[in-house]
């Protein structure tokens, strides 16, 4: 009797714990699982009692647009490279525990395409017109609690086409949370950390939170805020008591002086964290994190860009948010590896062209040291060709808000070293409107955000006037795109200009333009990848891309390497002539050996000399040329056999590059790019599969259809390859090779196991490749 009194004791000390600490929490919860998708309009599909159980289950991020099919008729048109548009409706049905009646709960997307309506319950929650833009909706005055059940509708209509430039995708495209509060919280807007007077030595951190007080009573409590260096002790902690009305919310701010900060950098890049705790009665009832930097990042006039000290060119690259055969549903696996490639090539800045990237690209840039350009919009009142019905539409109702939203989401990541408030507008810059509407969102964001500079990206200057009307004169730091001898000129007559440039090709004279002038913060080339959209058919992606869609470094990439990056490198291209125009490829394989006797080679390299060798016989070594950025190149008989490149920094040699006579096509060779999968809906495995000779000597010369199957936990996510104008499915299992290679992306679909992916085509010997499977890491 004694033993089951103490039983019934614990078990009522454990239930009272759990209903009253455990609400003392704040809860973010995934909602990513579970929806219900329709493609097409649905009347009164808001609706609780709405029948959705003919519509198709699925997991969100979801792009329904990428799967197609491809169809010239589309109305995206080029600039949404031919896919479809409509109006798609998502519903998600969930419950929730009776204890938590007394918490406020609130609902983010990180982005729905486009035109998003949203209701709980049947209850209009509000409208937003971009697709770019995050989302923050509180639930709270229709919730049901218990055994009732809760729907969650949403409405995405992107019918008014041609709306963008660029492929948009359609859809919940990014990911959902559920996040429960006490009415004492942090509010949406969190907390700005921010860093001022920064040296090797110290630095003065202030963070700027905003509380809100959604309870029936004024409420005393304590404001706490520990910040934790990036080994994980903490630096500094800092506390406030406050007291806040029923219904206010009000920003306090705390500083903090850090000794001995570990700085972010591009080669260092640690990360802080601000662990803020709201404290009522003595017990906690919010605790926030912050992810912050502790770094001095800014642009002088003479000397271009500083950080930490030191001055820096900003070597960077525009990108879309596609992410390839996934549309703008993308896995964060594919930007990890997008993002690490650029960088192991040297890039060090991003220029999220032309909108609000999603928050984990931003953390991944964060996390890799990269100087980021965070660009706002495409457009104002004025429409651009291929997207006469976008964001112009929409721009004087919707700017202020949109901005607020982006600056306060994202002013946290030190990655962010400015912001840009458009591209190559087309509203008149030469007159008084044109000078308000940009004077209006710069001085927003330095009221939301006064530690970074606004820029814009300018167009034409020399047709807008905006070097001689006093439009420049405005501007924070000036940018451009293309036309650098402009912007040269501008700042040569005008040297108190801070200038960047803000787009630029990959021609030579433009990297020596940023190169050889110190006031040149940076350039940002047009682009770091192959983007959907921006094409004519039969083209469905835009090829400007140091990489294409498929993660293969292309040309433009080895050479801006050769410009761009410290470690020793060498690439060899030879000119092949034919019946569609003159080409530079990577091999020794000529379309036709048998006639191709004299070999035009170029041969990009930071190596001070670089020699070539045909079978082993050297054809000559040179060293680098006058300015120290044009390729080397030579004009040798050709042999079958091996051409090999050697590159050499004080006599000793630090890189090569072999290339060997290809063979006839017997084989399909498979890698993949990591050997372990998470069952994860942002892991991926890119494995390549290659069409060989017997040697194992790629035959690019081969277009062959490439069928895959796959066994174990896992599937078939997608499949692509480096071809522009092909329009094939990317939800398939069959592809065809592109210069000899395609790609089959695979995710698990368990947590442990053996996934095995095997490739095979038509008098080729195939080919399998296992991936383990594992659970994931939270």
């Amino acid at each position: 009797m004694h033993n089951n009194c103490r039983t019934t004791l614990l078990t009522f000390l454990l239930l009272f714990y759990f209903s009253v600490f455990a609400q003392n929490e704040r809860t973010i919860t995934s909602f990513d699982n579970d929806w219900k998708f329709y493609k097409g309009d649905a009347s009164g599909a808001e609706a609780v009692s709405f029948n959705d159980a003919s519509w198709r289950s699925l997991n969100v991020p979801h792009d329904w647009s990428i799967e197609g099919p491809y169809d010239r008729a589309n109305p995206t048109s080029r600039g949404g490279g031919y896919l479809p548009a409509g109006v798609g409706w998502y519903r998600k049905i969930f419950s929730l525990p009776g204890i938590d009646a007394s918490k406020n709960f609130f609902v983010e997307f990180d982005g729905i395409m486009a035109a998003s309506d949203v209701w709980i319950n049947g209850h209009h929650l509000g409208k937003r017109p971009s697709g770019y833009i995050s989302l923050h909706y509180e639930l709270s005055p229709y919730l049901k609690f218990g055994a009732e059940k809760n729907v969650l509708a949403v409405r995405a209509d992107n019918t008014i086409q041609p709306a963008s430039r660029w492929y948009t995708g359609a859809g919940i495209y990014r990911h959902v949370r559920l996040v429960s509060v006490n009415p004492v919280h942090v509010d949406e807007a969190g907390s700005f950390v921010s860093s001022s007077n920064v040296s090797a030595q110290s630095a003065k951190v202030q963070s700027q939170t905003t509380v809100t007080n959604n309870g029936s009573s004024s409420q005393s409590f304590v404001l706490r805020t520990r910040f934790l260096a990036p080994d994980g002790k903490e630096a500094r902690m800092v506390q406030s008591n406050a007291k806040l009305d029923a219904g206010k919310s009000q920003t306090f701010t705390q500083i903090a002086p850090v000794k001995n900060p570990a700085l972010w950098d591009i080669d260092k890049p640690q990360l802080y964290k601000a662990i803020t705790t709201i404290i009522v009665n003595k017990q906690p009832v919010d605790e926030y994190t912050t992810s912050f930097g502790i770094r001095d990042a800014h642009f002088e006039a003479a000397t271009g860009f500083w950080l930490n000290g030191k001055n820096i060119k900003i070597e960077g690259v525009c990108l879309h948010h596609d992410g390839g055969a996934f549309g703008a549903a993308v896995p964060l696996r594919v930007w990890t590896k997008r993002l690490q490639s650029l960088k192991d090539i040297g890039v060090n800045g991003i220029r999220t062209s032309h909108n609000e990237p999603s928050p984990e690209f931003l953390d991944l840039c964060d996390k890799l040291g990269f100087l980021v350009m965070d660009e706002t919009f495409d457009t104002w009142n004025a429409a651009k060709p291929n997207a006469e019905k976008g964001y112009n539409l929409y721009f004087s109702d919707w700017w202020e808000r949109d901005t607020r939203d982006i600056v306060t989401r994202d002013c946290n990541h030190p990655s962010i070293v400015i912001y840009s408030i458009g591209n190559e507008i087309h509203d008149n810059l030469n007159d008084s409107s044109g000078f308000h509407k940009y004077k209006m969102q710069q001085d927003l964001i330095h009221s939301l955000d006064s530690t970074r500079p606004v820029t814009m990206a300018l167009f034409r200057p020399g047709l807008s006037k905006v070097y001689e009307n006093g439009f420049a004169a405005m501007m924070d730091v000036v940018g451009q795109n293309y036309r650098e001898n402009e912007l040269i000129a501008a700042h040569e007559k005008h040297p108190d200009w801070k200038v960047i440039g803000t787009e630029n090709t990959h021609v030579i004279s433009m990297w020596l333009a940023l190169r050889d002038k110190p006031y040149m913060s940076g350039q940002f080339l047009w682009t770091g990848y192959d983007y959907l959209g921006e094409a004519d058919w039969p083209r469905i992606a835009n090829g400007a891309g140091l990489f294409d869609k498929t993660g293969e470094e292309k040309l433009a990439g080895y050479q801006r390497q050769s410009w761009w990056d410290d470690k020793p490198m060498v690439y060899v291209t030879r000119k092949e002539t034919n019946a569609n125009g003159v080409t530079w490829n990577p091999d020794w394989t000529p379309d036709d050996p048998d006639i191709y006797t004299t070999a035009d080679l170029q041969v990009f390299s930071n190596c001070d000399e670089v020699e070539l060798f045909v079978n082993g016989k050297s054809v000559g070594a040179k060293g680098r040329t006058p300015d120290n950025a044009s390729s080397r190149t030579w004009t040798i008989p050709f042999e079958k056999g091996t051409l090999k490149a050697v590159g050499r920094n004080g006599g000793k040699d630090v890189a090569q590059q072999e290339l060997k006579t290809a063979g006839k096509a017997s084989k399909i060779v498979l890698k993949a790019d990591k050997t372990s999968l998470q069952n994860s809906w942002d892991d991926v495995v890119y494995v390549t599969a290659s069409v060989t000779d017997d040697e194992g000597n790629l035959v690019s010369g081969a277009d062959t259809k490439i069928n895959f199957s796959i066994s174990g936990p896992g599937v078939i996510a997608a499949v692509d390859n480096g071809d522009n104008a092909s329009s094939e499915p990317y939800q398939a299992t069959s592809r065809w090779s592109y210069k000899g290679k395609c790609v089959a992306i695979i995710k698990a679909s368990g947590n442990n196991g053996k996934i095995t992916l095997t490739a095979n085509a038509e008098n080729l010997k195939g080919a399998s490749i296992a991936v383990d499977a594992t659970s994931e890491k939270k």
